[in-house]
């Protein structure tokens, strides 16, 4: 019989080599596989400062009730100041196809014309003129809903908002308190005549509860990187838009009136707000919406605003108001027209009225009806100083070898008046 050690000691050998070949061939780990390429985004829409992106399909609810015509003398003729439009707006059989984004993946809105088959009533949530019933004697306002919106702020905030100026020990001029005294004297006027009036704000506080620290972070992104600059770019921010949207929340949410009176009183450079210049003239003037720069009609939520303001038809109701309260104002007051530079590219004569002026301004932009925008006086005038710092009183008394009533007591009768006027029952 054979020995079997050797066989033996041969298979322990092969076995101990191939556990140690197993043991030295690790196993390879796996490799990190790079990650997935995202997904291409698509370009957000160019938005205003805290604006948000419109909801196109809003604009549905004005299919077929205008037709291309009357679209496109409002676009080119009010709403427009150059030919910019056509970049986002261009016409088929029937329709005008509106881009909303820069996106070219993005369909374009389709909003189709009225034709003589098919012609609707546009929606809106204030009352035209002509629907409005026949107007009592003496409540020619009757039925009306009408808000005031006392421009600026005032008080504490005056400087902040540049709205103040200071003459030697005379009393500041600040335009916020001064379109608050007003709107204080016209509500009850209105509210005689048989109008329900609301004001946008009471005090001289700021409706948004935003304030310009909070603003601070915006600032950085858009203005240049100096502390000062930053600053006055937050403070803008807040006073000339969070402020102004904020309002038109309330306005449309809340109040959800027939009509905005915008309240405010201009002014000419005047430099140094403790030392500043004065004018020898005065002048007055309405602004409606309209006169959207190329610039503003690229951004997105200008553009809807725009064509929602145009489908509204807001801006027949406000030249047709306009009309009759600047004829009764400039005929109380006494006011020149003002009249806007020939090249000036943001703005637009209406109707060929020398007080009638289209203006894209945020308030008549977002208030949701109807607005009628008041432009009246010079601050820095050295014939309206003297009657500001008169103050309000009754009767009248000797300014500028006149006597003159009340600067305040003036502009709110005859606004009260002018809307009279318009809203007797031979102007409906």
């Amino acid at each position: 019989m054979r020995n079997p050690a050797p066989i033996i000691a041969t298979l322990m050998l092969g076995a101990l080599i191939a556990f140690l070949l197993i043991r030295q061939e690790k196993p390879t780990p796996p490799q990190p596989q790079p990650p997935a390429p995202p997904a291409p985004s698509r370009p957000s829409p160019a938005l205003s400062f805290l604006a948000e992106p419109p909801d196109w399909t809003a604009l549905d609810a004005f299919q077929h009730t205008i037709t291309r015509s009357d679209f496109e003398r409002l676009l080119t003729q009010i709403f427009t100041t150059d030919e910019t439009w056509r970049q986002y707006i261009t016409f088929n059989e029937g329709s005008a196809e509106i881009l909303t984004t820069t996106d070219p993946a993005e369909p374009p809105f389709s909003l189709h014309f009225a034709t003589s088959e098919k012609k609707l009533p546009a929606p809106r949530t204030w009352q035209p003129t002509r629907t409005l019933p026949v107007a009592q004697p003496g409540k020619p306002l009757a039925n009306l809903h009408i808000a005031i919106d006392p421009g600026h702020i005032g008080g504490d905030w005056a400087k902040i908002e540049e709205r103040w100026f200071k003459i030697g020990d005379d009393k500041p001029v600040t335009e916020g308190d001064m379109t608050l005294r007003v709107a204080k004297l016209l509500q009850p006027l209105l509210e005689a005549m048989g109008a329900q009036v609301t004001l946008v704000r009471s005090t001289t506080e700021p409706v948004t509860p935003l304030r310009p620290e909070k603003l601070a972070s915006m600032a950085e992104e858009s203005a240049p990187s100096d502390p000062d600059s930053l600053r006055k770019f937050a403070e803008k921010l807040f006073y000339r838009t969070a402020e102004i949207r904020a309002r038109a929340k309330l306005v449309n949410q809340t109040i959800k009136p027939d009509l905005v009176l915008c309240l405010h009183f201009n002014a000419e450079g005047w430099g140094d707000p403790a030392q500043p210049s004065l004018v020898p003239r005065t002048h007055f003037h309405i602004l409606l919406n309209g006169a959207y720069t190329g610039d503003e009609v690229r951004l997105a939520d200008q553009r809807f605003a725009m064509l929602e303001k145009l489908l509204q038809r807001t801006h027949e109701e406000e030249a047709l108001i306009g009309q009759t309260v600047a004829a009764t104002f400039a005929k109380i007051s006494k006011l020149p027209p003002y009249i806007y530079p020939a090249d000036g590219n943001n703005v637009r004569p209406v109707n060929a009225n020398p007080f009638l002026w289209a203006r894209n301004l945020l308030a008549n932009r977002l208030y949701d009806c109807p607005v009628i925008y008041m432009e009246p006086y010079v601050m820095n005038s050295t014939i309206d100083y003297p009657r500001f710092q008169a103050g309000n009183y009754q009767g009248t008394k000797q300014i500028n070898n006149q006597q003159l009533p009340s600067i305040f007591q003036e502009y709110a009768n005859a606004l009260a008046q002018g809307l009279a006027n318009h809203y007797s029952h031979k102007e409906r």
